[in-house]
């Protein structure tokens, strides 16, 4: 039984979507023919690509061996179909932390698609972990993170500088003297991004460092909420200056200058399938050259 390109395809699409059904709608196939496919390229293979749990679908360590050289062959064959062979062409599936995507990414990847017109971005946003996650099961080539992290088979290249900022409502007792000493730190409640999020890593990190311990009020998943709940008087925040520039210049936010060493590194993620496909190499170096920061 031969390896066919469709079966390939497949197996990629089940493999970064999650299940089946989504790799089957995508590639316009029945459930029961994308079933099919997927035990036969198994059986050719002669070993599992994926271990069958409940409904779900999790991808076997011979699976995510084989999935770097599946994806170098789907874009060779994506090339191979444009109309100019030597252009930078095809999907551009990047996963980024919220305030990269959010505040850094659209204009980076404007200018990189004016370049390249033929690119196609496909864009999701996750914190630090998610972000991760995605790229270590093959879901993308390009990962962006805003913490500190390490893994056995990413490679983590430094990127950009960024600065978390403390900051109140214009009416808290703080917002006076625009700054908080380290006794105010811990009377404070404080409202907060998630647990995985690189934000809440170099806060909790900046606190451990002076020994000092905070009182929870809120942890939220966004930073608009974030922003939101300060606002209301809820508490005082901490997060990017690039998240709160707008408020801090327009006073509805007050920036306080606090004892916490609070800078960050902004990373690029990449993986084995990045230095197989010339289109994310090519986005990566992109990056590289316009480290503004």
């Amino acid at each position: 039984m031969s390896i066919s390109i469709k079966r390939l395809q497949l197996f990629e699409a089940t493999a970064r979507l999650g299940k089946l059904t989504l790799a089957a709608n995508e590639l316009s196939l029945s459930q029961s023919a994308a079933s099919q496919a997927l035990k036969e390229l198994e059986e050719t293979l002669s070993y599992p690509l994926f271990n069958r749990v409940g409904r779900d679908l999790v991808i076997t360590e011979m699976g995510l061996q084989a999935l770097p050289k599946v994806r170098q062959i789907a874009y060779l064959l994506e090339s191979l179909q444009s109309t100019n062979l030597d252009s930078i062409n095809g999907i551009l599936r990047i996963v980024a932390s919220e305030t990269i995507a959010t505040y850094l990414l659209p204009t980076l990847l404007a200018d990189f698609i004016k370049k390249h017109p033929l690119v196609k971005p496909d864009i999701y946003i996750g914190n630090t972990q998610m972000v991760i996650n995605s790229l270590d099961k093959g879901k993308a080539s390009i990962g962006l993170i805003e913490g500190p992290t390490i893994h056995k088979s990413l490679h983590i290249e430094p990127w950009q500088q960024d600065e978390l900022q403390v900051f109140c409502h214009p009416s808290h007792d703080l917002a006076l003297d625009k700054k908080i000493s380290l006794t105010q730190i811990k009377q404070q409640q404080w409202i907060l991004r998630e647990q995985g999020s690189g934000t809440r890593a170099i806060f909790d990190a900046a606190i451990e460092r002076v020994a000092a311990q905070v009182t929870l009020g809120m942890e939220l998943s966004r930073q608009s909420a974030i922003k939101t709940s300060v606002k209301a008087g809820l508490g005082i925040g901490c997060l990017s200056r690039l998240v709160i520039a707008e408020e801090l210049k327009l006073g509805s936010l007050i920036g306080l200058a606090s004892p916490l060493d609070l800078t960050r590194r902004l990373s690029i993620v990449t993986s084995e399938d990045t230095q197989h496909n010339a289109l994310s190499q090519s986005f990566v170096e992109y990056l590289s050259a316009n480290n503004t920061h």
